[in-house]
């Protein structure tokens, strides 16, 4: 008799989030609305998971007044398990059911908040509410749907200039995790000031150093929650101070702003199941399965933690420098003294990606300080940043020039335009200075001088010879570049194959060896020369 194993029972993802702010009374449909977005739902022809439901009740909690608790809804839950879809019905009930005239949705990815609108759009047209549609606009980044009653919904650039000027009732940020500035967070963001019951939901997995919008939200939410995950930089990420206002103010911000984090405890294993129904909610109901999963979990430990189990790793990593070296070399309040400065300029690969603008320049102490003076998408802003810095009389007091790679790097387009700006001192930055440069840099992190340099030197007493703010843009890459053989010994920094933008890191490498071996000689001046003595 051939014996029969015992059919596994099924796993479900977990209803209920990790961790989440707590209502601050009963929820019924008298305290939430999300029980009428749950009907809405079903006249769509959409079977919310229970998940899914229990999110829209406790997001769309009300105050006594009859207003949204939650100012901001921060949606923290692993890829694939239908955060996009909860949005999509959240955006039509808004517009059909309670009048929000804009909604306006945007992801880092213009290809993603595009894809989720036009799925909206179908799934509106496909209902009994299709008469509602009374126009769409679809040109190239110019999608918007208006319903006869004069709602609309649009899509916007996750950028500095995206949703400016509109004044919107309900704002959606997918992939909140790229975000690694708050430029896009204020012009978007921002619009919902003027509205009284207007709500942003912002939705990711977990994200990294580098996330700087999403790490200040879960901070704050966690902060106001006890800190249930011991997180460490509690209170060190903080929005501009240009930007601060009573929407950030940090008691009443963190009193409007709610979490929704389906996560594995930090320190699970990836084999660990009950960690993957935590992260995982959708899991069982056809959105993801357990076999799917336990395929995932052969994938680097790193991505697996984060895409499906939803968890933070912001662990520093080796990188190209000693252990603890970039950490100790930190100082937020170092600040440049030195009247001269020199700007280097990176970019990073990809016809969408960053430019970086690092300079350097002297402490009081004497030692080198770096940073990234401006980091912005693209590469067309940066000849008139640097026009703005030269007048008549050449570049500005105290500027001594800017470097880049001259060859064969994705910046090296813009040598022959900056060299066309008349007084504008360009230093191209090629050849063995390039190994040279980098070199000398990570001599500095090590704390060792030009003259100890290629000896082997013990550094266990020794401390970095510069200062760093701790931009977290720049840690990043400092903390997971990876180099490449340049011939003879030397090395150089991998654009490609690092697995983050390197270039915040090879700008300030340029900018410190412009610094020190570009730097112009003083003048020296006879004492006779002021004289009339005449010598022979």
């Amino acid at each position: 008799m051939v014996a029969v194993k015992p059919a596994k029972a099924k796993r479900y993802g977990c209803e209920t989030p990790r961790i989440f702010t707590p209502p601050l009374r009963e929820l019924t449909p008298e305290t939430s609305l999300g029980f009428e977005v749950i009907e809405f739902a079903a006249l769509l022809g959409v079977t919310l998971l229970p998940w899914q439901k229990w999110l829209l009740i406790h997001a769309l909690e009300l105050n006594l007044d009859g207003t949204y608790r939650f100012r901001t809804v921060l949606l923290l839950v692993a890829r694939q398990n239908g955060k996009s879809l909860v949005m999509q019905v959240l955006t039509l009930w808004r517009m059909v059911v309670d009048a929000a005239r804009l909604v306006i949705g945007t992801a880092q990815n213009l290809d993603v908040s595009e894809e989720q609108w036009a799925e909206a759009v179908e799934l509106l047209r496909d209902s009994e509410f299709g008469p509602l549609v009374a126009k769409v606009e679809t040109g190239s980044g110019r999608k918007m749907m208006k319903l006869v009653t004069r709602e609309r919904y649009k899509v916007a650039a996750a950028s500095r200039k995206g949703g400016r000027g509109k004044s919107a009732e309900l704002v959606l940020m997918d992939e909140l995790r790229e975000h690694t500035n708050w430029e896009a967070w204020a012009a978007v963001t921002f619009t919902t000031m003027a509205r009284a019951n207007a709500q942003i939901w912002a939705a990711s997995n977990a994200g990294d150093p580098a996330s700087i919008v999403l790490r200040y939200l879960r901070n704050q939410a966690h902060a106001a929650l006890g800190n249930p995950d011991n997180i460490q930089d509690l209170g060190e990420i903080t929005v501009p101070e240009e930007w601060l206002d009573e929407e950030y103010d940090d008691e009443e911000f963190s009193d409007a702003l709610g979490i929704f984090e389906w996560s594995a405890l930090p320190e699970c294993s990836v084999w660990d199941r009950n960690g993957w129904q935590q992260a995982n909610p959708s899991l069982g109901y056809g959105y993801v399965t357990e076999r799917a999963i336990a395929a995932a979990a052969r994938t680097p430990d790193r991505v697996f933690r984060t895409e499906v189990l939803c968890q933070w790793l912001d662990t520093v990593l080796a990188g190209i420098f000693p252990d603890g070296a970039w950490e100790l070399a930190k100082d937020p309040a170092s600040r440049r003294a030195s009247p001269d400065y020199m700007f280097c300029i990176d970019v990073q690969p990809g016809n969408t990606g960053w430019a970086h603008i690092a300079v350097a320049a002297l402490q009081k102490d004497g030692l080198l300080h770096v940073e990234l003076a401006e980091s912005r998408g693209g590469t067309a802003w940066i000849v008139p940043w640097f026009k703005r810095l030269v007048n008549k009389d050449g570049m500005k007091e105290g500027m001594l020039g800017v470097t880049l790679q001259a060859n064969g790097a994705p910046v090296s387009a813009l040598l022959t335009d900056l060299e066309a700006i008349e007084g504008l001192n360009v230093i191209p930055w090629g050849g063995s200075d390039l190994s040279r440069g980098m070199g000398m840099f990570w001599n500095l992190v090590r704390g060792v001088t030009e003259d100890e340099a290629g000896q082997d030197i013990e550094l266990a007493d020794r401390e970095p010879l510069f200062r760093h703010r701790g931009d977290p843009l720049l840690t990043l890459a400092a903390q997971m570049a990876v180099t490449k053989p340049a011939g003879d010994g030397a090395w150089l920094v991998d654009r490609m194959k690092s697995p983050v933008d390197v270039a915040p890191l090879i700008a300030v490498m340029g900018a410190a060896w412009a610094y020190v071996a570009k730097k112009p000689e003083p003048v020296k001046r006879s004492k006779y020369e002021d004289g009339d003595l005449l010598t022979y």
